[in-house]
């Protein structure tokens, strides 16, 4: 149905000039042609057409918010290793099919709503209007304030309250996809980072041999890799133990050992350091043994191990942390307890 078609009374009043109509001459070669006459849509004509676009509207407002709740719901409920077969996609992962069509879904009909509503319920009556100064006189400011009005009145935001509320649940519920993403950042690190597998009486195992290590296997000069008794390479958490629990191992002279807790904590001059740089986390690996000087291969942090492994050059920020050690009944070096501060990369300033 078209304007043509409907009786002149029934059609709705025209809500603005188009401007008149300007003849091209030789004064005025671009003069102005004017716009074509309004064609009003059947929505504008017939209530009940736009009771169906207002519906139609809704339902794709109410697809979006189902949408969204599908995509939580994948989340939460289907495993990452789970596949399916989708023709002739093949086998792909389930979860990451669920959420690309959900939230392509969830997208897709708050935009087709939008553009449907624009299309059909709100005012598409042409306006022509003369270009104005760049500043605003309060006459144009009170004008452009009730020209807001007059389009949220014609948009029928107030009126049509089924496709407002809609639109409203669509996009309130829409960024909870969002959210539900902070899960991958993985739970709350609670005290993890200030505790390694260290304990009283764990043993120090060489890292190269696998087996426990007595005060003769390691001579004046010489640098061994630690890690504690029971951790193995094939455990799942190897990696995430190893980073926080790797040692180093040095034999000083004692009487070269300038640092008074060292000296106590050590064994006939055996001193067991965290390996983590204190920058940024690198393994240090390498040790002179004239100097007693260990550096972080990565940016050249150099740590004093004769005195307490303090800094003396490079972007470290704070002393490797020292392992207390002992002698077991067996003749084994072992743990006399954890780390006293945490390893790594300046942590203890965070927190």
């Amino acid at each position: 149905m078209s304007s043509q078609d409907i009786p002149e009374e029934n059609l709705p009043a025209e809500q603005d000039a188009h401007g008149e109509v300007g003849v091209a001459d030789d004064k005025d070669p671009f003069a102005d042609p004017g716009l074509p006459p309004h064609e009003h849509r059947i929505q504008d004509i017939d209530e009940r057409a736009a009771k169906r676009s207002e519906r139609a509207v809704a339902f794709l407002f109410t697809v979006s918010m189902l949408a969204t709740v599908g995509f939580i719901a994948s989340y939460v409920a289907i495993d990452t290793d789970k596949s399916v077969y989708i023709f002739p996609l093949g086998h792909i992962s389930a979860l990451n099919f669920a959420l690309g069509m959900t939230l392509g879904v969830s997208l897709f009909c708050i935009g087709a709503g939008a553009v449907h509503w624009a299309r059909t319920l709100m005012s598409d009556v042409e306006v022509a209007e003369e270009r104005h100064a760049v500043q605003s006189p309060p006459e144009v400011k009170a004008k452009v304030l009730a020209d807001f009005a007059d389009g949220a009145k014609e948009s029928a935001i107030g009126r049509r309250k089924l496709v407002r509320n809609t639109m409203f649940g669509a996009l309130a519920l829409f960024p909870l996809s969002g959210v539900v993403l902070l899960r991958d950042l993985g739970p709350l690190p609670g005290t993890k980072l200030r505790h390694t597998l260290w304990s009283k009486g764990k043993l120090l195992v060489n890292m190269n041999t696998n087996e426990p290590l007595r005060p003769s296997d390691v001579a004046v000069g010489s640098l061994t890799f630690c890690k504690p008794e029971g951790l193995e390479e094939h455990d799942h958490d190897f990696q995430t133990e190893i980073a926080k629990a790797a040692l180093m191992i040095v034999r000083i002279q004692p009487d070269n050992i300038k640092d008074k807790r060292e000296l106590e904590w050590s064994h006939e001059g055996i001193v067991a350091y965290s390996k983590i740089c204190t920058h940024v986390g690198c393994p240090i690996s390498l040790y002179e043994q004239q100097t007693h000087h260990a550096l972080c291969p990565c940016h050249q942090s150099t740590f004093d191990l004769s005195d307490g492994a303090r800094v003396i050059f490079g972007p470290a920020g704070h002393a490797l942390p020292q392992l207390r050690i002992g002698v077991n009944d067996e003749g084994y070096l072992e743990a006399l307890g954890d780390f006293e501060e945490p390893v790594g990369p300046a942590f203890w300033e965070r927190g």
